[in-house]
């Protein structure tokens, strides 16, 4: 595993970037599928941020398990901030991210 604060968003996405193409996004490094956004890594302190069903953001912040995203104070709520480096977990999450973006309405600005 790498030391950078985004090695950990990288080696978890390994198999899903065989479906989707990196990017940027709100100046992040990302993942689309299909044009859309699904995950993105924070570079300054590498959390993961996915976009999964509202419901299920809604079970991982109640949980304590992630985080709303709110970035400049606005809550994205399809968008869901996980800070714990667990890779196994993380590559979960980015799949069923992937797969929610793929059957997801091709605009990205739910919030």
């Amino acid at each position: 595993m790498t030391d950078h604060p985004t090695g950990v968003f990288w080696e978890a996405s390994e198999a899903a970037r065989a479906h989707a193409a990196a990017g940027t996004m709100m100046g992040l490094p990302c993942l689309r599928v299909s044009g859309a956004f699904f995950a993105a890594c924070d570079h300054r302190c590498g959390d993961l941020i996915v976009k999964l069903p509202r419901r299920r953001v809604q079970q991982l912040t109640a949980t304590g398990a992630g985080k709303p995203f709110a970035p400049a104070g606005k809550t994205f709520r399809e968008w869901v901030v996980i800070g714990d480096r667990d890779q196994a977990q993380w590559a979960t999450l980015i799949d069923e991210a992937r797969t929610y973006a793929s059957r997801a309405p091709s605009s990205d600005n739910a919030h």
